[in-house]
């Protein structure tokens, strides 16, 4: 199968076809540096690294650039409430930001270009946009001239005059034109703004043309995805369409794409709504893969959920995939089992690239990764070989590191009482199928009070440490 994608352009899925053969360029909205991220963030930068590591693994060199917004509003009035400088703000949040991608095993971006670093391009399109007739000076403020886009509009199918003013830019309304038109460049109000010279006087950019000059710039005028989550559909990805073609003469990009957003309680989690979980404190007591896993559990286009129960699940998910990695008990290196586990082998990578080929399914994908998992377990005590078990282990490794999962045992004090769990555990198992129901469920208990919880699964007994 050829890989399909979803453009939020056309409303369908579309074959994907680069630019230039064997090369994606990619550009994703990073985040405004006000604050601590949140798991809303991760999904995001996430979601865009499983697919850069998919497109890598299909033989495409991705040059991917997410763009850090160092200057704006909320930084400024954060500034203000703290004291500190407003660059040194910005710039401590972002180190911490780049922590946490190591953290969640994401790949760091190409390109990571910040608005403070792009000023020059900046003005210099702001300029283009006023000699084209696109853009108006307004006492040192510029705007864009929305009605002078033939086309605004054509990616969240909004019509000009129905959208609704709250969702307008409320900025300067006695300087515009229109009420629908958007700044481009803000005339510096107060002392402690960060503002730079330029040929309307002093001040700085506004929020959508930061990332129609960074795209330019470091990606070119014409890009194969631009991503992001789909709260920036219409205003800023509508915006950045309008300044970038009204300027360059040529689309902006071939494929949109949007992941869904965090909710918490049934509502989207937010800086603004206060209703957060930071990356930081799910770290503090999750391992990077459980969150993860709770990002390919779900396709990337639809909400995620996220509650104390869909995290639990995430963590035993984790336990199944780590405990397909136990190593071989028996000998068998031919045979039926052997054959039934190479032929699950070859059907789980050939059903993966199907559903990762659809749209980037990972749910699909994963639940063929849970087969494999359970033919390695049932193999494994069918008594198959070190050989053979090996070779389909090496597919799972192979398959979830394209996911993006370290699978890596979590490091605890207790490590070296390791190998008397997997002891007591094979005791207990031996227990249960002699019938010996209180002595069983006196080992799971005796376990539980030292901290370790057993999962009885049809693939096995898996444990945990308990948080």
């Amino acid at each position: 199968m050829t890989l399909h994608v979803y453009n939020t352009l056309s409303r369908s899925k579309e074959l994907f076809k680069t630019l230039e053969p064997g090369v994606v360029r990619m550009y994703v909205c990073g985040p405004t540096v006000y604050s601590d991220a949140h798991i809303g963030h991760a999904m995001s930068v996430i979601v865009f690294d499983i697919i850069r590591r998919y497109l890598e693994h299909s033989g495409y060199q991705v040059i991917h650039a997410m763009n850090f917004t160092d200057v704006d509003d909320k930084i400024i009035n954060k500034a203000r409430e703290t004291g500190e400088p407003a660059a040194e703000l910005a710039a401590r949040y972002i180190d911490k930001f780049l922590e946490q991608l190591d953290a969640l095993n994401v790949q760091r971006p190409t390109a990571m270009p910040r608005v403070s670093e792009t000023i020059d391009e900046i003005i210099a399109m702001v300029q283009e946009l006023i000699d084209k007739a696109f853009a108006y000076e307004a006492q040192g403020n510029v705007f864009f001239r929305v009605r002078a886009d033939d086309d605004y509009g054509k990616l969240s199918r909004r019509k000009l005059d129905d959208a609704g003013r709250g969702e307008r830019e409320h900025f300067a309304e006695d300087l515009k034109e229109d009420p629908a038109d958007f700044a481009l460049w803000k005339a510096q109000k107060s002392p402690d703004e960060p503002a730079w010279e330029n040929p309307w006087g002093v001040g700085r950019p506004g929020w959508h043309i930061e990332c129609s000059a960074m795209v330019r710039k470091h990606l070119g005028p014409t890009i194969d995805i631009h991503g992001g989550g789909n709260d920036l559909i219409f205003p800023h990805h509508e915006n950045e369409i309008a300044q970038s073609e009204s300027c360059n003469g040529a689309p902006l990009a071939t494929y949109w794409l949007h992941n869904g957003m965090v909710q918490l309680s049934g509502e989207k989690m937010s800086k603004s709504l206060g209703n957060m979980v930071t990356i930081e404190q799910f770290l503090a007591e999750h391992d990077a893969d459980v969150f993860r896993l709770l990002v390919l559990g779900s396709h990337y286009r639809k909400p995620l959920v996220y509650d104390d129960a869909v995290v639990v699940q995430a963590e035993k998910g984790v336990q199944r995939l780590l405990g397909a990695l136990r190593p071989a008990a028996g000998q068998q290196e031919i045979g039926a089992a052997v054959d039934a586990l190479m032929a699950a082998r070859q059907t789980a990578q050939t059903r993966f690239a199907a559903a990762m080929d659809d749209d980037f399914n990972t749910a699909a994908a994963l639940g063929h990764i849970y087969d494999l998992v359970k033919a390695i377990n049932t193999a494994r005590d069918a008594g198959v070989g070190a050989q053979a078990l090996g070779r389909a282990q090496e597919m799972l490794k192979s398959l979830t590191g394209v996911l993006g999962l370290r699978l890596q045992p979590k490091q605890t004090a207790n490590s070296d009482a390791e190998p008397f769990i997997a002891l007591l555990i094979e005791l207990r198992s031996e227990l249960r199928q002699a019938r010996q129901w209180a002595l069983a469920d006196a080992v799971r208990d005796g376990l539980a009070q030292l901290g370790v919880v057993l999962e009885d699964t049809r693939e096995g007994t898996l444990w945990s440490w308990q948080r």
